[in-house]
């Protein structure tokens, strides 16, 4: 190899390089500057989706869970949180975020990207319900039945099933998970569910139990000076 050409070769290895560092410094999500308690708009890195938020929006009790679509322990206590949501929702504000662990889930981050497809046609907590509530079915599905699964969920509920599909393997659904993966890691998340009410961790023992958690859910808006529900007032 001549000196002009290993000059050459150099020079192109370099740039190849610099453009590999550019792109991967591109694509990192800095969540430096996000409280990760309080419900985050949407933004250029969490692909232009905001926290779904399912209640009252401006509530000064806000509960937020890191979860998992596919993981047992969710769909178990997912009809306490049910529960307990749906009884407070005009009082709490109750964000969920998605923390697909895929390494013992393989079908988790497709089952999160249904779900926020889904939410870009306003049927997000309609998909989230239908996911949890039929975890078993799905869950443990070949790539290509649990297409078909999430394709036939998509069209019980009225979705349009092209854009539902282009959604799914869109780069800004992919961007809004990897976003909630890098506020669940900021705050050094490992496992799911993982609940925080007012950036407090709420145990899974109360989360297992009904009447727990609506005890501290109830004991935290009396906290806030916010009035219960007229059926759970004293």
């Amino acid at each position: 190899m001549s000196k002009k050409t290993w000059i050459i070769f150099v020079a192109a290895v370099v740039v190849l390089f610099g453009g590999l560092i550019f792109l991967s410094n591109k694509s990192k999500i800095d969540v430096s500057q996000v409280d990760t308690n309080k419900i985050n708009p949407a933004s250029v890195q969490s692909g232009d989706i905001a926290d779904h938020v399912f209640g009252k929006a401006d509530s000064k009790v806000v509960v937020i869970e890191y979860g998992d679509f596919q993981c047992p322990t969710c769909g178990s206590v997912y009809p306490n949180m049910k529960t307990v949501t749906d009884k407070y929702k005009d009082q709490i504000a109750f964000v969920f975020r998605n923390f697909p662990i895929t390494t013992i889930h393989p079908n988790a981050r497709a089952a999160a990207a249904a779900v926020e497809a889904a939410g870009l046609q306003d049927k997000y907590w309609d998909m989230y319900n239908r996911l949890y509530q039929a975890q078993t079915q799905w869950s443990s599905l070949s790539a290509t039945d649990r297409t078909s699964y999430f394709d036939a969920a998509a069209k019980d509920l009225g979705l349009n099933l092209d854009t539902f599909n282009t959604d799914i393997a869109s780069d800004k659904v992919n961007q809004k998970i990897s976003y909630d993966q890098a506020v669940a890691k900021k705050i050094n998340v490992t496992g799911t569910p993982t609940v925080y009410m007012n950036g407090k961790v709420v145990e899974l023992d109360t989360l297992n139990d009904s009447g727990k958690l609506d005890s501290v859910v109830s004991a935290e808006l009396t906290a806030k000076g916010i009035a219960l529900p007229a059926t759970t007032a004293k």
